[in-house]
């Protein structure tokens, strides 16, 4: 989380002062969840017997915490959204979440989800999948750990990532190469400018 967490120091005075919301974690896990999604097709898809529907479009469902409970708003379209735009979603969704006044279609529909257990302090868990979504991305507790690095043991911070899929849809090596995608992504997070 090193390169994410120091470039979102860098920005977020700037950044909030431009778009009235803060840098947060979770517009990079959106962003980097479409790559990977781009890259496996498959974890964006629907089994409906005896078929597979593909989506060219990614309706990613964010875990906010409700005034009743956890709650899945689905940000549309989420390939489209800038970062501002993603945050100021999520923003308005955790205002309306605590309120219970989120409409029901806002909470339908999505094509993939991500969990944030992290901020309840989980440190590892697998999270459920949304039918007849085939994937979820559960995020954990960032905390530092040892790591080598160049031959030296470095403390850096670090997050455990879990994916949940259908095994209808997504194999072993799909769901290693989506989760590779996404770590590769957060641990550079320019490649999200490039798109490579």
């Amino acid at each position: 989380m090193s390169a994410v967490m120091a470039l979102r120091a860098k920005f977020k005075d700037v950044f909030q002062e431009r778009y009235g919301v803060k840098l947060g974690f979770m517009s990079f896990f959106v962003r980097a969840a479409v790559e990977a999604l781009r890259a496996v097709p498959q974890v964006n898809a629907e089994y409906r017997d005896p078929h597979i529907v593909y989506r060219d479009y990614c309706d990613i469902g964010i875990a906010v915490g409700g005034g009743k409970g956890l709650v899945v708003p689905v940000i549309r379209n989420a390939e489209l959204l800038s970062f501002a735009q993603i945050e100021q979603t999520i923003g308005d969704f955790a205002r309306r979440a605590a309120d219970n006044k989120l409409r029901l279609e806002e909470l339908q529909g999505g094509t993939f989800t991500i969990s944030n257990g992290g901020v309840y302090g989980s440190m590892m868990s697998t999270p459920i999948i949304n039918p007849p979504q085939s994937g979820i991305l559960g995020l954990h507790a960032i905390q530092d750990r040892p790591m080598a690095v160049n031959g030296q043991v470095l403390i850096r911070p670090m997050m455990y990532l879990a994916l949940t899929y259908d095994h209808r849809l997504v194999d072993g090596r799909e769901a290693v190469t989506f989760l590779k995608r996404i770590k590769e992504t957060i641990e550079d997070p320019t490649r999200l400018m490039l798109e490579v």
